[in-house]
């Protein structure tokens, strides 16, 4: 059994199924398009206050409450029924208007969900070019989708209500664009280069600014980073993947600080994907490899271990991208149980 150590307190990681309010949404795995039943479970466990507790999962739109319009169903009547739903999701964000947006290499498109208007978007490129590999996405001021996408090796955005994403013609050629975040301060991008092991920083004109790092084991330097996030104080958090850990950079890209190691014990990191900060500064990190959401203080101390390896609600298969709105609600892309997890931080700030 794996012990966390959670705001002082040592409880074990094994999640209660507490009789709670069910959710509103509603679970798929992989290998079941049958909607299930929304499961009542927290993290940590009983007798422990709450801090996390699991929503829904949702992996088509059906899985929303979104149907199919009226000229997609005409449209099916005369080539047959249609089947949208995510096939290997790697990265997630939910726009300021409620949209969520998935990354999803495995339909090589992005997957766009507007649970509100009940409208769902399958988006390619111009000419129904596919979009190979779309793994990284960020929000723009106005609800525009910004889109990495490391086989084209392009930055592309899709601008609301859109059909296609339309790339920006950037003046330096990027090698294997993977995260980004956008900064609503500065208008740019920072674009984590994965094999040129740096931040690139493009103005929204597409023109290269800065850029940050290089490859090493340094402060400030990288070993295929991967994700980035950015805090409500601009200070940013990038996965340094094969140097096992989280590096903190101010606002000008400028190291602050950094916390994790190589290992297989909590805390520890094996194959770090997917970073975010909600609004009490807690850290957030996916593990691909220990198929888990670890949770962090701002100083790199270890809160929280939450899922392993199953097909359960709360439980992962190589995730992936993760995204904290500004609710504290956690999408997490899971990205092999071919479904996007939505968990919600329920506790006050420790």
């Amino acid at each position: 059994m794996r012990i966390t150590v959670m705001y002082g307190r040592i409880v074990a990681s094994s999640v209660v199924l507490a009789a709670l309010l069910l959710s509103n949404g509603c679970a798929t795995t992989a290998n079941d398009s049958k909607v299930q039943p929304a499961v009542a479970r927290v993290w940590p466990e009983a007798p422990n206050e709450p801090r996390v507790r699991y929503v829904n999962a949702f992996s088509k739109p059906a899985d929303l409450g979104i149907s199919k319009g009226f000229f997609e169903r005409l449209a099916e009547f005369f080539v047959g029924e249609s089947d949208a739903h995510l096939v290997r999701p790697m990265a997630v964000v939910q726009t300021q208007d409620g949209t969520v947006c998935v990354g999803d290499p495995g339909a090589k498109a992005v997957q766009c969900f507007d649970q509100k208007r009940g409208r769902y978007r399958f988006i390619q490129a111009a000419q129904d070019q596919p979009l190979p590999s779309p793994v990284g996405l960020a929000v723009g001021n106005h609800n525009e989708v910004y889109v990495a996408d490391s086989v084209l090796a392009k930055i592309l955005v899709i601008e609301p209500n859109a059909e296609l994403a339309t790339p920006i013609l950037l003046n330096t050629q990027l090698k294997q664009p993977a995260g980004l975040v956008f900064d609503p301060v500065a208008q740019q991008l920072l674009v984590v280069d994965a094999a040129a092991h740096q931040i690139v920083i493009f103005g929204l004109d597409g023109q290269e600014r800065a850029r940050i790092g290089k490859r090493g084991n340094g402060d400030g330097e990288f070993n295929y980073p991967t994700h980035i996030s950015r805090d409500q104080q601009g200070r940013l958090y990038v996965t340094d993947s094969l140097n096992f850990r989280i590096q903190i950079l101010d606002q000008a890209g400028k190291f602050i600080s950094k916390f994790g190691h190589n290992g297989n014990a909590l805390g520890d990191m094996s194959r770090p994907k997917g970073v975010a900060v909600d609004r009490f500064e807690h850290v957030y990190v996916v593990d691909a490899l220990f198929h888990a959401l670890q949770v962090f203080d701002p100083q790199g101390v270890f809160l929280l271990d939450i899922g392993g390896q199953g097909q359960a609600a709360g439980e992962f298969w190589l995730p992936t991208g993760l995204f904290i709105s500004d609710n504290n609600t956690i999408y997490i892309a899971d990205a092999h149980n071919q479904r996007v997890q939505v968990l919600q931080y329920i506790g006050d700030k420790p």
